[in-house]
């Protein structure tokens, strides 16, 4: 792919706007279209970020011939409704986190762009960020030695009333997917997918999750992790990798980090940072998108899909542990 990448952006959220304002900035890329369940909406977007075409529905964005690649913000629970309708229009995709509502949905997805030859990745922000980048390097590279355990959270105070979206079941509600994600991503970064799944959660009358607490392991490694996700407390934020050498310690936001520490015995603690190229936020996903397209790449190296099909069989197993069921699922709660 050649000139500039022509995205297309499908719902018109907070997350949206994120990133529509992110790629203003980004070279040789350009939103050209935006589609909402409602014209109002879609027109209202358009004309803040000065996006040519504006669409009422899905389909017409996902038909639009002039769109090359489509960024799908909408609620987990449309998903995989929404990411399939434009690969099936043959456009390619980048999905928000959760990539979906679960592994069975996560898989279609998959098997569809790999059938069509379209380029597919889940928007995990967080492996695309070159501080992560570099911690990954630094492990591979043996600098804390065997990994033996993992620690982070995410956790908001709210209060979110039963009326908001996190609460919502039929939208994929719950602390788990929409901020537990990040945790579990976190420690499957560093050593695939585990094992053993186990966790407690305290959950809403909605039948969602409202704190989640996991302890995943990997026995052949001899490593696991503890991480938590709650919609109830405003947890510290932050993320630990132990080794049988030393540590790397992420302050709060470690899912957006400017920098972390390497501890080490008989060593100073050392501060490392990355080079962001001018990029922030959301430009480096979108970043990786463009370099993959015009590499003609149809999956990340940095976002693979089969460690996105990991991640959602580790949330399901969780799930399962819980007892939170969406309708897609094919259980439903009383």
């Amino acid at each position: 792919m050649n000139g500039t990448v022509r995205w297309g952006v499908l719902a018109t959220g907070g997350i949206a706007t994120t990133f529509a304002e992110d790629l203003r900035s980004m070279p040789d890329t350009e939103v050209v279209a935006v589609a909402s369940r409602t014209d109002a909406s879609a027109q209202a977007f358009a004309e803040r970020f000065g996006i040519p075409r504006a669409y009422g529905s899905w389909a017409a964005l996902a038909a639009d011939d002039e769109v090359d690649v489509v960024y799908v913000a909408t609620p987990h629970s449309a998903h995989r409704e929404a990411a399939a309708l434009c690969l099936e229009a043959g456009k390619h995709v980048l999905c928000e986190k959760a990539f979906t509502l679960n592994a069975r949905e996560a898989d279609e997805l998959v098997k569809l762009a790999r059938d069509r030859g379209l380029f597919l990745m889940e928007a995990m922000w967080t492996y695309c960020n070159p501080v992560v980048r570099r911690m990954t390097e630094l492990v591979r590279d043996g600098a804390i030695g065997e990994i033996r355990t993992v620690q982070a959270d995410f956790g908001l105070a709210g209060p979110f009333g039963p009326e908001h979206r996190l609460r919502d079941r039929a939208l994929g509600g719950g602390a788990l997917l929409d901020l537990g994600v990040y945790p579990v991503s976190f420690a499957q970064l560093l050593l695939g997918e585990p094992d053993r799944v186990q966790a407690d959660a305290v959950l809403s009358p909605e039948g969602v999750d409202l704190h989640t607490a996991m302890l995943l392991g990997w026995s052949e490694a001899g490593a696991s992790a503890l991480l938590n996700c709650s919609l109830v407390a405003d947890t510290p934020q932050t993320a630990a990798v132990t080794g049988t050498k030393g540590r790397i310690e992420f302050p709060r936001g470690f899912f957006y980090p400017e920098r972390f520490v390497l501890h080490r015995p008989g060593h100073e603690p050392e501060e490392f940072t990355a080079g962001t190229g001018g990029l922030r936020g959301m430009q480096f996903e979108q970043a990786e998108v463009v370099r993959a397209l015009r590499a003609g790449e149809t999956e990340s190296p940095l976002v693979p899909l089969d460690g996105s099909l990991a991640v959602m069989r580790t949330l399901d197993a969780v799930r399962d542990r819980i007892g939170v069921r969406y309708a897609a699922d094919g259980i439903t709660q009383g």
